[in-house]
């Protein structure tokens, strides 16, 4: 029965892109209003398709910002996706992947060459213009993919785009960039709790063939996700972008263990956890 269900979801997967993939290409190189929105729409689309329930908690950032997401599996993609139209920060290898690759490209994802730290500022650059022209853009600051069982430490070189402000036109001003972290965890799987037993089935992580593990993962059920937005900061809030890189690793991981564990630690407010982020920062400087 799982055999039967991965083929038929892969095979919904795949034609699904193949048709929509020249519609986008031509909203893209036109210009089309549509072309910011069809993403999304596919992602709602590929979550229902593969039996993902998203279930959010906290309210996004009212406006266009950079999304600092811990990151377990390519299902981050749609499920993120799904919540609000926005595009991704990925390796430069990415691009090349086929298929993958593709859809990456037609989303509009900003290719970082990880490696070459030159480029860094070139990227930085352009991940302030997207934001500046009104795009959401979901960053991975891991720089990888874990089992899903935790977070690992989050870099900070791409975070100096919020040392750039963004100019408020309809205000007449000048705003800093807010950036927002998002912790994503896997939680249930065909309405039961996953465990840390099968939750790497569902991450893609260190040299795992990706279409193999497509299979495997279409093949064991319908998932429940919790993903939870927490405060949005400014690199002014926090103190430099080392600081701002270890909020959002904090809360990204305070939010993942608070909804695999059901515990939460009440006795400290995201406020506080920004003032401690800053006291830290301002003794190191």
């Amino acid at each position: 029965m799982g055999q039967i269900r991965a083929g038929v979801l892969l095979a919904g997967f795949v034609l699904s892109a193949l048709l929509l993939m020249p519609v986008q290409a031509v909203g893209l190189k036109f210009n089309l209003p549509y072309a910011k929105k069809l993403p999304n729409r596919y992602h709602k689309f590929l979550c229902w398709l593969i039996g993902i329930k998203v279930v959010t908690r906290g309210k996004p950032h009212d406006g266009p910002c950079l999304i600092t997401a811990n990151h377990t599996s390519w299902l981050d993609i749609p499920i993120l996706g799904s919540l609000e139209p926005s595009s991704f920060v990925a390796k430069s290898e990415v691009a090349g992947w086929p298929f993958f690759g593709w859809l990456a490209k037609l989303q509009n994802t900003v290719f970082v060459e990880r490696e070459r730290r030159t480029r860094t500022a070139e990227k930085r650059n352009e991940i302030h213009s997207r934001i500046s022209g009104g795009d959401t853009l979901i960053l991975f600051p891991e720089g990888t993919s874990s089992d899903g069982n935790r977070v690992l430490p989050f870099k900070s070189a791409l975070m100096s785009v919020a040392q750039l402000s963004i100019v408020n036109s309809d205000a007449d001003r000048e705003d800093d960039l807010m950036v927002q972290p998002v912790s994503v965890a896997y939680m249930r799987l065909c309405g039961l709790p996953m465990g840390r037993r099968f939750r790497p089935y569902f991450a893609w992580y260190g040299d795992m063939e990706l279409f193999p593990h497509l299979w495997e993962a279409f093949s064991m059920g319908p998932i429940e996700i919790n993903v939870e937005y927490h405060k949005p900061v400014t690199i002014r809030e926090v103190g430099n972008r080392k600081a701002l890189a270890a909020y959002c690793e904090d809360r990204c991981r305070a939010g993942l263990v608070a909804a695999l564990t059901g515990r939460r630690a009440a006795e400290e407010t995201e406020e506080e956890a920004v003032g401690e982020v800053a006291m830290a920062a301002r003794k190191a400087g």
